[in-house]
């Protein structure tokens, strides 16, 4: 595994810069996740490191050699796509074989056999091994795929929201499993996707995207604790942050030019209407099993928020409210008062 470096990198496609002057240091063995929205310069980013791209202007390194003008071969990058790109006339076997048997590094055929082993034992698909591609399930096929890489063994992993075809069961799964082969390998792994849980169970830092340009990174803890602006805060959290005028809630010690402030459901007390000096009505529930989605008015805005299951509360019932720690932002919608 090896660290990876970009260094101020753009990438221009006409007159739009889809990755602007992003500098970003992956350590080795660190898992990053790149979230943003589609649009966002992420996909973009791992072609770059790829060398599927050229950077218009800056660098890139990978353990130290600057690869910014190197062929994608010459990288020693493995790349995982959101379609699983299977041969399906080949077996579970000859598919993560094949890498190793190209011209480009073609192995001995016992350390082919061994890494692929090895590889099948790691993701639980030994049992597999003989099946041909197309009698795979959908979660087997995406264990394939990333199986194709590991047998590499890069210097970095690329992935490409690899888990958005499956289902939220399967989603799951490959989610705790992609953590237990990031820490039984140490592998370097830059991850792109735009699902908020995918980055916040999975990475060791969050980096947000908007429009090519790196907003904001760090743990997904500070992220969404100490988010640096309004975008970066509507990222993270489910439900997504409550953003409300300032003024709508009392907020005593809120920051000289607040203009939003910013609700999340551990901010927000609520109580059965005893008289407080703030109060809402419960407009909607939403049963989720282990807890409820409370949708609440408060002077004819709109909140949501989370509260215990067998909660004692019905629609159309006056609560009473209370701020807690809640997010200040300017009106140009920077953080105040942030760590």
């Amino acid at each position: 595994m090896a660290e990876v470096l970009l260094d101020n990198v753009t990438r221009r496609f006409g007159g739009i810069a889809a990755v602007r002057e992003l500098s970003l240091h992956i350590g080795d063995g660190e898992f990053v996740v790149l979230l943003g929205p589609t649009g966002a310069g992420k996909t973009t980013t791992l072609r770059l490191v790829a060398g599927l791209e050229r950077a218009d202007a800056g660098r890139i390194l990978i353990g130290g050699h600057d690869v910014t003008r190197l062929e994608p071969a010459a990288r020693d990058v493995a790349f995982v796509f959101q379609q699983y790109s299977l041969y399906p006339h080949l077996s579970v076997f000859d598919n993560l074989a094949f890498p190793l048997r190209s011209p480009a590094r073609r192995l001995p055929e016992p350390e082919v056999r061994e890494r692929v082993t090895r590889t099948a034992e790691l993701l639980r698909i030994s049992s597999k091994l003989d099946s041909k591609a197309t009698r795979l399930s959908g979660g087997e096929m995406q264990r394939v795929a990333i199986g194709r890489a590991l047998v590499r063994q890069p210097a970095i992993f690329l992935m490409d929201e690899p888990l958005s075809s499956l289902d939220a069961k399967l989603r799951a799964e490959l989610r705790i499993e992609l953590k237990r082969i990031h820490e039984v390998l140490g592998a370097t792994i830059l991850y792109v996707t735009h699902d908020q849980i995918e980055a916040m169970t999975m990475a060791n830092r969050i980096g947000v995207l908007r429009e090519g340009e790196l907003v904001q990174i760090g743990s997904a803890q500070h992220i969404y604790e100490e988010p640096s602006n309004l975008y970066v805060a509507t990222r993270l959290g489910s439900p997504p942050i409550n953003l409300l005028p300032a003024g709508v809630l009392p907020v005593p010690d809120a920051p000289a030019g607040t203009r939003t402030i910013g609700v999340r459901s551990e901010h927000l007390r609520i109580g059965k209407a005893n008289g407080a000096a703030v109060q809402g009505v419960v407009t909607r529930i939403e049963h989720l099993g282990d807890q409820n989605h409370l949708h609440l008015t408060v002077a004819d805005h709109r909140l949501v928020t989370l509260i215990e299951a067998h909660a004692d509360l019905a629609v159309g019932e006056r609560v009473d409210l209370a701020l807690a720690r809640p997010l200040c932002f300017d009106a140009a919608g920077v953080r105040l008062g942030g760590s």
